[in-house]
């Protein structure tokens, strides 16, 4: 399994859409992405223009097919015009313990 927390910020009066965009991103990657096992969009509570994404792949290959995605691609190139591309910050994670429901 392989496990990415992405972070990054929306810029200042592109909430609106860039919510639509998180949604459709959201919906592409459910319906196209069968190796994608957790992909969930986060607001932080006391800074609501930052979004945090917590990804789970089943394996490599999954990981490597999200990356390579054309809706991928696509929200990729909304870095600029709706999200601050100087705010990204990816982590690759390795479980340790823990559990989900």
């Amino acid at each position: 399994m392989n496990t990415v927390l992405a972070r990054f910020n929306i810029l200042a009066g592109k909430e609106a859409e860039a919510q639509e965009a998180i949604k459709k991103q959201a919906a592409s990657v459910e319906s196209a992405e069968p190796g994608a096992l957790a992909y969930i969009f986060h607001r932080n509570r006391k800074n609501p223009t930052e979004i945090t994404v917590f990804e789970i792949y089943k394996d490599d290959e999954a990981s490597a097919a999200h990356r390579d995605a054309e809706h991928m691609g696509t929200f990729r190139s909304y870095f600029g015009s709706l999200f601050d591309p100087d705010t990204v910050k990816i982590d690759r994670l390795e479980r340790i313990a823990g559990f989900s429901r």
